[in-house]
């Protein structure tokens, strides 16, 4: 019997066991056409980004590993990323740091970036059909250090004002362009290696600076602001804590960016999102998978992650949350991490959305406790997989482990030349 055939007919029967259990398969298939993850382009060359000046990364980031293949320049990496999309079934759009403009080799300091320097990239997104977010890039450039937007030096201070401004007429062109609203991410690493006395002072220096940036209105680009609890280097202090961005995003109606690796290891960060939508507008995703700390290994299938999705499933926030992801892996086959990491966030939404939610409300509204937690036990077992496979089957991609060969393929012709 061929592959397809049996996909078709663990489909069949998956279709039964989740009707059984009030779940429509049909639905679940046509709401994953509509998720949309925004690919970080940073994962195809280790954060190097297209500057001339470029320098080696600072603001306690690392890419660890020495994989060969990584993408050297602007049209390796468009490859690499289409290469790796082909793999992932349905949408996506991509993530650009500013440090990946198109630069045509001339040095451009980064209170100079101009939209013109990011046509090719919405040119090329036009043509491949993939939608552009932003970024903001204050980390690896000499003017960085450990503070950027809460700098006390006001010149330094005012270049990074400046810069975060130009990113966000950038992010305004590509939203315009593409008709859809650009997703412009604002993180800073701004923090301390060892006790700081000034908490209070560098905290009201970057809420005035993101006053002056956001002081202009936007109507094609949408802003999010990120924390984080520590940087390599700065683990004492962080000036743009979760506390501090949650009380700017509510106060200022922002967008909060949710780091699945920015937050204590024990804590959970599926727990936040309806918190945050009570007070916030939307939230922005980026999923990485932290080992012991903010190690930005490659997404995969665990129960954080799952957690996460299922969460905002329950919430009935799918039209209220964008999903991005962020690690930098440069340990493995660069393609491949883009493809595992995708594909898992894939599967966690594919499974969230198969939960049978109604019957589990309706023995809790009950006070059924045992028969609550023995569904959500039982639920784990049903067949979500051929649900996957199949979602994988309508969009010509390949199911199942087939992604494997076809990679290692690619990676053997692109390693010779690079």
């Amino acid at each position: 019997m061929k592959k397809e055939e049996l996909i078709q007919k663990a489909y069949e029967i998956a279709v039964e066991r989740y009707a059984a259990v009030g779940v429509d398969t049909e639905k679940v298939l046509k709401t994953m056409q509509d998720f949309h993850l925004s690919l970080h382009c940073w994962q195809a060359d280790d954060v190097a980004g297209f500057e001339v000046q470029a320098g080696s990364l600072t603001g306690g980031i690392q890419a660890t590993g020495n994989y060969p293949g990584k993408a050297r320049n602007i049209d390796e990496l468009r490859a690499d990323i289409l290469k790796a999309a082909s793999y992932i079934p349905g949408t996506h759009r991509l993530n650009l740091h500013e440090i990946y403009g198109d630069f045509q080799g001339k040095v451009v300091d980064r209170d100079q970036v101009e939209p013109e320097h990011f046509k090719s990239w919405i040119e090329w997104g036009k043509e491949h059909n993939m939608k552009l977010d932003f970024n903001s890039t204050s980390f690896s450039h000499p003017k960085s250090g450990d503070l950027s937007l809460s700098n006390p030096d006001e010149g330094i201070r005012q270049f990074w004002i400046e810069h975060t401004k130009r990113c966000r007429a950038v992010a305004e062109e590509m939203g315009k362009a593409q008709g859809d609203p650009c997703i412009m991410n604002l993180w800073v690493h701004d923090g301390s290696k060892d006790i700081t006395v000034n908490r209070m002072k560098y905290r009201a220096l970057l809420k005035d600076s993101l006053d002056q940036i956001f002081a202009t209105e936007y109507k094609n680009m949408r802003d999010c602001i990120e924390s984080k609890v520590f940087g390599i280097g700065l683990e004492s202090y962080t000036v743009g804590s979760n506390d501090f961005y949650i009380g700017y995003g509510a106060s200022r109606n922002k967008m909060i960016t949710l780091d699945t690796g920015h937050f204590h290891p024990t804590e959970s960060v599926a727990d936040k999102v309806s918190s945050l939508l009570l007070y916030v507008p939307e939230l922005m995703l980026h999923v990485s998978r932290p080992v012991r700390w903010d190690s930005d290994h490659v997404t995969i299938m665990d129960d954080p992650t799952m957690e996460l999705f299922s969460e905002i499933v329950r919430c009935g926030a799918l039209d209220r949350v964008h999903y991005g992801l962020d690690y930098f892996d440069a340990s493995i086959n660069r393609i491949g991490a883009y493809v595992i990491g995708s594909r898992a966030a894939q599967k966690c939404m594919t499974r969230a959305l198969l939960e049978p939610i109604a019957k589990l409300r309706e023995y809790e509204a009950n006070g059924q406790g045992f028969q609550r937690l023995a569904l959500l036990e039982e639920e784990k077992a049903l067949p979500w997989n051929a649900v996957w496979d199949m979602f994988c089957l309508k969009n010509n991609v390949p199911v199942g482990e087939d992604f494997i060969a076809e990679i290692e393929k690619y990676e053997a012709e692109v390693t010779s030349k690079r």
